[in-house]
This record gives structure tokens, sequence and C-alpha cells, in this order.
């Protein structure tokens, strides 16, 4: 699989992201857990991505379980800060993302002690002895507290070699964007906002960013699912998609198979083809999904695709395609 360089790591073009493996929409049991992530790495994935928020821990226990089994080196991993997972008052409510979860629920903290607290924890939760990539995460309505607080607590960590490189996972280009100006960050985990259907990240984003030498971990490719399987009931961003948003993802669909390309292989070149991704971040939930977001990253997309689908103005004009096109 090709590599890139994320600062000082070495890291997989391709990477397994856990949100599904905490039961993301629909639960996920251990061996579905276990055979997922021990099939993303039989196929060559050295990189992973986790969060207390996903699952409430569970990912983070689950991606621990099989890590830890390997040698230490051989891959890099991800977490995040600014939720701290606290056991609520009385009994569990269900949560309207995560299903199957503990009873444990996020409480955001992106103060420096709060910051050190969730990395204790997470390498508890992991079992790990370090933590690779560490990300601020969602600080939409933190931002001075970011600042002053986690990132704070980020650097000191960088410097004294806890972590090897930091930033913040966000579903938002514009706030990155300041992060880079006011803090030293080494990559950014973007979701949702550099795919086929939203390129805001060309605006300012990708800029900076190939001005600061800052790696993008870019998520949320398939939007949630609508560039995977477009219909009236798809979700975007992790809603249900308008009907504007599905008449798009429909109608790349109907060009893709024009063409005799599968619209997730097209999904997924296109974002690995913008020279600031640095890791193409999947997520999937069984084995059988990470055999296919690996075949996608390798499948024949013709050139005659790529032309039509700038002729036709269906993605920003600045966004390169595979191909050169």
């Amino acid at each position: 699989m090709k590599r890139s360089r994320l600062g000082s790591l070495d890291v997989t073009s391709l990477g397994l992201g856990s949100a599904p493996l905490g039961g993301l929409f629909s639960p996920v049991s251990d061996a579905d857990a276990e055979a997922t992530i021990a099939r993303a790495w039989s196929l060559g994935v050295r990189f992973f991505d986790t969060a207390p928020l996903y699952g409430f821990g569970l990912a983070e226990r689950r991606l621990g379980a099989f890590l830890r089994q390997q040698p230490r080196d051989s891959y890099a991993i991800s977490t995040k800060v600014g939720r701290l997972l606290r056991a609520g008052d009385g009994a569990a409510v269900e949560d309207e993302h995560y299903k199957g979860t503990p009873r444990e629920r996020p409480v955001f903290d992106f103060s420096y002690d709060g910051v050190m607290r969730s990395v204790g924890e997470s390498l508890t939760r992991l079992g790990l002895d370090r933590i690779d990539v560490l990300l601020v995460h969602d600080p939409d309505d933190h931002y001075d507290e970011a600042v002053t607080g986690a990132f704070r607590a980020l650097q000191r960590l960088r410097a004294d070699g806890t972590v090897k490189a930091i930033g913040a996972g966000m579903n938002q280009s514009q706030m990155p964007v300041r992060f880079a100006e006011a803090v030293p960050v080494d990559c950014f985990l973007l979701a949702g906002r550099y795919t086929l259907l939203d390129q805001a990240a060309l605006d300012a984003l990708f800029p900076v960013c190939a001005e600061k030498n800052i790696g993008i971990l870019l998520g949320g490719i398939y939007n949630s699912g609508i560039l995977a399987n477009p219909h009236t009931s798809a979700k975007f961003n992790y809603q249900d998609a308008d009907a504007a948003l599905v008449e798009r993802a429909l109608a790349l669909d109907a060009l893709c198979r024009k063409h005799g390309t599968e619209l997730k292989a097209a999904a997924l070149q296109f974002c690995m083809a913008h020279p600031a991704v640095t890791v193409a971040v999947m997520g999937a939930r069984n084995a059988a999904e990470v055999a296919d977001n690996i075949a996608m990253s390798e499948q024949a997309v013709p050139l005659a695709f790529w032309q039509e689908l700038r002729t036709k103005n269906l993605v920003d004009a600045r966004a390169p395609l595979p191909g050169g096109v």
C-alpha cells in the first residue's frame, strides 16, 4: 500500500476509521469488530483513527484489543480530546447516533487539565503505551478554550515526545484555518468537506495547509453513505440528505454507470487525487466493507469519466482529478 509522510510519521495512504466499530447508526458485535480490524491489517492498513466519542469508549477498546497484539512501531494510531466519558445519572438513554454502547456519556472539556485526563483515559481504554496523533475533537463552539487549553496541552505532549503529531478533527473547513494560523499543528482530520458533493476545503483550508505543510486526514469521503448508495433515505453528514443532494448523488452515480465504474471508486479516488490529502480514513463495520474500500481505491476508473465530470462542471474547477484532467 502506498505510504505518505505525516510529520515524522510514515503512514499508509488508507486508514481505518473506527466510528462504525463504535456502533454508529447500528450496533456491531465484538466479533465483527475484531474481524474488521484484522481484515484491514491483513490488507496492509497501518493507520487507525479513533476517539472517545465513537461508541463512548467502545471503539477505542476494540481497536486497542487488536493493536496491542501487534508490534508497536508497525502502525500509527490517532485519537482525540475534548470529550471526557462520565457516568450519567440514572438509566442510560439511547443515543441518536451510537447503538449498543456502554453507559458512559461524553462531556465537553477542552481545558488543559481535561485534555491531560482524556489522554490518560484513552491510553487505558486502548491498552497502549502511547498515541501517535492527537486531535482536538469538534471544538466548533469552543475556539478560545481549545487554543488556550487543549492546544497548549497538545503542544506540551508533542514537545516531550508523548505524541508525534497534533491537530484538530472537525466537520467544517473554516475553523481549522484559524487554528492553522494560531497554533503550529501537524495535521487536520477533515470529515465530509472534501468529497464529490462538497469541496469547501478548496477555498481556504487546503491552500493554508499547503503553505504550512499541514497534512490532511480525510474522513467522511462517502458523506455518511450517500456516495456509497444514493437513494431517497440516504444520510449526508450524519443527517437525512435533502432532495437536492440526493439528486446530485444520483446524477454522479448515473455518470459512473455510463462509464462502467462505481460511484464509491470515483468518490474515493477523487479525494486521494488531491496532494493535500495524506490519508484517506475509511470507516467500516465488517470485514467485507474493509475489503471493498480497498478495492474501490484500486478499481480502474476510465479517464473518460473524469473528463466528463470536468466538462459537465460536476466538481469545482480547482479540484485536481486523476489522470491530470
